[in-house]
């Protein structure tokens, strides 16, 4: 079995995400009851060592990742590279992704186009062709949410108008803050 464990180590540290049982079976080419078996091996091996890596099971499978003591040397280590109007491009397209590269233009400006190939070549930002548009969209990677330890982002509501306060209630609201300061 320790065989099948060090494939799946493998698999897990190439691969750089988390993986379900079914993509690991078909990776190392055997039954799912096998590699349960070989990552219940794999994660007691790595819970009785001394060193920085573990092996976690997540929502979204199983992951080969740094240890929570270690996270503080990824920022010292591999520095984030990006300036401020990037950072914001980003937000954007993670909490609207997936999103056409038109709409976040028109939301963030014509400098959302540098940012885009920026965050697309450091590895935080998909880009792919959208077959009815000309417009690519862009989304969020696996990189993202591992280099900001974001395991899931808020679903945004979208706007909803305002609702109206009844004659006189919005008179009498702003003398009360009038007031109060």
């Amino acid at each position: 079995m320790l065989g099948l464990a060090s494939t799946i180590e493998a698999i897990l540290y190439l691969k750089g995400q988390p993986l379900p049982i079914g993509k690991i079976a078909e990776y190392a080419g055997c039954d799912r009851e096998a590699v349960e078996e070989g990552l219940m091996e794999l994660m007691d091996d790595y819970a009785h060592r001394q060193g920085a890596l573990e092996v976690v099971e997540t929502k979204d499978g199983y992951s080969l990742q740094l240890k929570e003591r270690y996270r503080h040397l990824v920022d010292s280590l591999i520095p984030l590279d990006l300036g401020v109007g990037a950072l914001r491009t980003l937000a954007a397209i993670a909490l609207k992704g997936p999103i056409s590269q038109t709409d976040l233009v028109d939301l963030r400006g014509s400098g959302a186009y540098q940012h885009i190939q920026e965050l697309v070549s450091q590895g935080f930002v998909r880009k792919r062709r959208q077959a009815d548009s000309r417009s690519s969209l862009v989304q969020v990677t696996e990189k993202f949410y591992q280099h900001f330890e974001i395991d899931q982002l808020p679903k945004l509501r979208p706007k909803t108008p305002a609702l109206e306060a009844p004659p006189g209630e919005a008179e009498d609201e702003a003398e009360n803050m009038e007031a109060a300061s």
